[in-house]
């Protein structure tokens, strides 16, 4: 506040009346009157900088920036929902704080691992969370490893990061903060359609003919009835036809799965895999080295299937990602 100011307030509380010889002046009290008010709105009035970190944007708590299901909040606060959302993740990778705050909890919930860290009017929550490394009244920092995330708990068809955000008692959608940097986004069939898809990179070919029967992401599991990540494509084409290896790489696993039926999985290096399931029979090994093109088995319909078709699936340091952006 200026000196002209400053007078202008005195004058308007009366500090102009003359004083008594031996007495403090009348302008000099009121202008330390008008100097305490001021500092104390100084200190009492809220910035623009206050309102930014409630308003500033999450960073991402997991390396995979995937969301396997969107939030979906029941009708009632005690009804069925699903009070967050699931962050596509891999086994042991580092769960970290979306915001600086103040650990509130750190414990289990029904043996699942959970932590809370409050920004303030807003807390964030992460399950499941195995090694711990906060306690309760623990201060981190935008990024500080929380812990490790665990299979246990996961309700996901892989490894997910359940991430929570409360205002209150009230749930609030976390994707209003994780906007920004998202890298891939499933998508849901019970909400609007999606934009045609472009073509792939062309990093690896189509490993069967056909069209694309089920894309990758969320749906009811025509089987099963639940609904869940589809982390894969299914490849309509008669069973017995001649599968493919996307590109080249080294069979790491063929098994017999209670749902993907008949599996070969194959190793590219870089953290990525690609899979082949519901084949009616194997034509690689374990260990054995292959090329692009090269014929790993034939479609089938084993396992959770309701016909013969190839669900094609490709794997990122462990996390799920559409194959289509890659054929």
């Amino acid at each position: 506040m200026g000196a002209s100011a400053a007078g202008r307030l005195a004058e308007r509380m009366h500090c102009s009346s003359p004083s008594s010889p031996g007495q403090a002046s009348p302008v000099r009290r009121c202008l330390l009157l008008v100097a305490t008010a001021v500092s104390l709105l100084l200190v009492t009035v809220p910035s623009a900088a206050d309102g930014a970190e409630q308003d500033a944007v999450w960073s991402w708590p997991l390396d995979t920036r995937a969301v396997a299901r969107d939030l979906d909040l029941p009708a009632s606060r005690y009804g069925a929902g699903h009070r967050g959302v699931d962050l596509s993740g891999a086994p042991g990778e580092t769960v970290r704080a979306v915001a600086p705050g103040t650990v509130t909890f750190a414990g289990t919930v029904a043996g699942v691992g959970v932590v809370t860290v409050s920004h303030g009017a807003e807390r964030s929550t992460y399950q499941p969370v195995e090694d711990r490394v906060v306690a309760v009244g623990d201060a981190v920092d935008r990024g500080q490893g929380l812990g490790r995330l665990g299979p246990a708990g996961s309700h996901c068809a892989t490894v997910c990061l359940h991430l929570g955000r409360l205002l209150g008692e009230d749930y609030l959608d976390p994707l209003e903060r994780l906007g920004r940097g998202q890298r891939v986004r499933l998508v849901d069939p019970d909400g609007p359609p999606p934009r045609p898809a472009t073509a792939g990179d062309g990093s690896f070919l189509r490993p069967v003919g056909g069209p694309v029967t089920s894309p990758f992401g969320m749906r009811v599991h025509p089987v099963t009835g639940v609904r869940k990540l589809h982390d894969g494509v299914d490849l309509g084409a008669p069973c017995g036809t001649p599968v493919q290896a996307a590109a080249a790489g080294t069979v790491v696993l063929r098994e017999r799965h209670p749902a993907y039926g008949w599996r070969v999985v194959l190793d590219h290096g870089d953290g990525t895999r690609t899979g082949y399931t519901h084949l009616q029979a194997f034509a690689v090994v374990v260990g054995q080295r292959v090329e692009a093109g090269t014929r790993i088995g034939s479609v089938g319909t084993t396992g959770l299937s309701t016909g013969c078709h190839l669900h094609f699936m490709v794997e990122r340091d462990g996390a799920p990602v559409d194959p289509m952006l890659f054929v």
